[in-house]
């Protein structure tokens, strides 16, 4: 099957650019390289250097994908709020001019790459299921929820199926700390450039972190859903428990400092993922601790 992947050189495209491959089908990345990294594609797929404002047409109209995977984003929260509009352009003109490539060549499906932490703001139930009231407190957050509005009116208007898989906090090899979520990233590689890292606040803020081969592994399965569903482990893991894990895994002695809080920042947060294992039967596959385990391998490596 042919399949195109935005942001596939990233962090969580690469990965299932990986996945697509290894179950056979034929891939192809638009990725303009600001935030991926042309290492990270796969010898497989074809890749275009390209932006999603630019003319995509020709590459919808040379590689006649049947699925699209869209993870290409601007996706650090506080440049979002330093220059709303600079986000509103990249992440919802960006995937407007996608959504009327895949109308104009008949795609099938276009899987999109939301955020569950972004959209639902703070809420009291935790884990926090899909239907959830949506209250996103940054423009990256509000651009998430308008996409996934535009999903459904694409789909009414113009026939194109969508599945929008609202993502935990990702972890895992090639992760950049350019992303907002990036705190095992961080401190991995703090460890590496033997630096102390800093936490900010006291710590115990919490998030759901899900291992990035679980989220690949659920795209695939992505491909025969359709709506909206939570991805996550459904577990709240404070910043601190983090540290004090990586420090094990590593056997390393890390010592901390924290600096000031950060205002506006949730302190609490996780996922409900029973929708999507009762339908297909996803759960993750790695723990916590296997998943930085293999973390720690790759930043060995």
């Amino acid at each position: 099957m042919k399949v195109i992947v935005t942001g596939g050189a990233g962090f969580i495209g690469s990965w299932v650019v990986d996945s697509l491959i290894e179950k056979g089908h034929q891939v192809t990345v638009i990725d303009n390289l600001s935030s991926g990294n042309k290492s990270n594609v796969n010898h497989k797929a074809k890749l275009y250097e390209i932006d999603l404002l630019g003319d995509i047409d020709s590459i919808f109209e040379n590689e006649k994908p049947e699925y699209v995977f869209h993870f290409a984003a601007q996706i650090n929260v506080r440049k979002s709020i330093e220059d709303p509009k600079k986000d509103a352009e990249i992440n919802i003109l960006g995937t407007l001019n996608l959504l009327d490539k895949c109308v104009k060549h008949r795609v099938k499906k276009i899987i999109f790459s939301s955020s569950g932490g972004a959209i639902y703001g703070g809420k009291e139930v935790i884990p926090t299921p899909e239907e959830s009231e949506t209250r996103p407190e940054s423009p990256y957050g509000i651009a998430k929820l308008t996409i996934e509005l535009y999903l459904e009116f694409y789909k009414k208007v113009f026939g194109l199926d969508y599945v929008a898989l609202r993502y935990s906090n990702v972890y895992g090899p090639r992760q950049s700390s350019k992303g907002e979520a990036g705190v095992v990233d961080i401190f991995f590689k703090s460890l590496e450039n033997g630096e102390t890292p800093v936490i900010f606040g006291d710590g115990e803020q919490t998030r759901d972190y899900v291992y990035v081969k679980d989220v690949a592994h659920c795209n695939i399965l992505a491909m025969n859903l359709s709506g909206i569903f939570n991805v996550g482990t459904g577990i709240e893991t404070s910043v601190n428990e983090i540290f004090e894990k990586i420090a094990k895994v590593s056997n390393a002695p890390m010592i901390k400092r924290n600096g000031a809080k950060i205002e506006g920042e949730l302190l609490r947060s996780a996922l409900d993922c029973s929708k999507l294992n009762k339908i297909v039967g996803w759960s993750p596959k790695y723990n916590l601790d296997s998943g930085l385990m293999e973390t720690y391998e790759f930043f060995k490596s």
